[in-house]
């Protein structure tokens, strides 16, 4: 019988004669990489300093062994993001490689050399298959907004506690005329206290408590002016997403920054669904047939797709008439927010990945 002809396409899973494998190990400093060759021999490994000179060295050493077919980075949108975003400018696919396994390690030892020929072997086996996330469009913009904000946002809470702790030890005199205040009246009121009294520790007081004050009303304004940017960052590239019902700036921002600026290397809504970690996990042994959470996936993602679903069971009508059909089918609501989380996954995947769609 004669043999069949396979046609390798541009997307091969293998490379080719005269192609290899790049791994590179990533650090603060320095850069190593390995050099496989298309069968999986180590043909050489080298250190490089982490700055623009050496990222052209590093690509014009691995040049010497023949094409890149792809190169894989462990910590591609950390320690290894400048480096990724080099690699991409010269057309080569970055994969994004996981720490080493734990067995290897410990039968192996671990130094840089060894973690960059193991980031090559898990690229060249197909154990790594995940695009490097490309950071240089408008969802590393968000990235930065979305990063100041959360530390304004915990900041502020963080002084907030402050200020409320100082009040209870306070002089009664001054904490009575503070008390039954609201937190935004009573920041503001404490933001206007006068310093002008000779008792020592009644002046420590009122000077902690208006500088904490003003530092809060700074962090909140910080927030707002970045919630601002955030809002017209999402919508000049993704216009739609915000009109959907229980998304707002911070969740559209988290599930953005998980597609990433390359949202093609995520193929379908059920990938998606998995990197959120919302996708049923087959949990069933015997007779009992079943799915349970999936723990696993980027947690952030998750928690804005649980936020989402929270919103729309209180202000969301047919939402609120699935959670009482489900419920009357024996569900609990776990589950029913896990089918949510799904069900909100799948509607939102092509508003996340398509600029145009309205």
């Amino acid at each position: 019988m004669p043999s069949i002809t396979h046609h390798r396409s541009a997307g091969q899973d293998h490379p080719r004669t005269g192609e290899i494998v790049l791994g590179i190990d990533t650090h603060a400093d320095t850069h190593t990489g390995a050099v496989l060759d298309h069968h999986g021999a180590l043909l050489d490994t080298r250190t490089f300093p982490a700055t623009s000179l050496g990222y052209q060295a590093l690509h014009a050493w691995a040049d010497t062994f023949g094409r890149i077919w792809r190169a894989g980075i462990e910590g591609s949108h950390s320690y290894g993001a400048a480096l990724t975003r080099h690699l991409h400018t010269h057309g080569i696919v970055v994969i994004e490689v996981n720490q080493p396994d734990r067995h290897d390690r410990r039968r192996r030892g671990k130094t840089d050399t060894i973690d960059a020929e193991t980031a090559a072997r898990a690229v060249l086996s197909g154990r790594c298959t995940a695009l490097a996330k490309t950071s240089d469009g408008h969802t590393e913009r968000l990235r930065l907004f979305q990063l100041a904000k959360t530390s304004a946002v915990k900041a502020r809470t963080q002084a907030i506690n402050q200020l409320k702790a100082i009040l209870v030890g306070a002089d009664p005199a001054l904490r009575e005329t503070l008390s039954g205040l609201g937190t935004t009246r009573l920041i503001r009121a404490c933001a206007e206290l006068t310093c002008d009294t000779l008792d020592e520790t009644l002046f420590a007081t009122r000077y902690t408590l208006r500088l904490l004050a003003r530092r809060i009303q700074d962090l909140t304004n910080q927030s707002d002016e970045l919630t601002q940017h955030i809002t017209r960052a999402i919508t000049a590239s993704r216009p739609a997403l915000l009109h959907q019902h229980g998304v707002g700036p911070d969740t559209a921002a988290t599930l953005l920054i998980t597609i990433g600026d390359n949202p093609h290397r995520i193929h379908n809504q059920a990938a998606f669904a998995a990197l959120c970690g919302s996708n049923p996990i087959n949990a069933s042994s015997g007779k009992t047939n079943r799915h349970r959470l999936n723990r696993g996936g980027d947690r952030q993602a998750n928690r804005a797709l649980y936020t989402i679903a929270l919103t729309r069971l209180a202000t969301h009508q047919p939402t609120r008439d699935y959670m009482t059909r489900r419920t009357t089918e024996g569900k609990t609501k776990r589950e029913i927010i896990r089918c949510l989380k799904r069900y909100i996954a799948r509607q939102l995947y092509p508003l996340l990945t398509s600029p145009s769609t309205t």
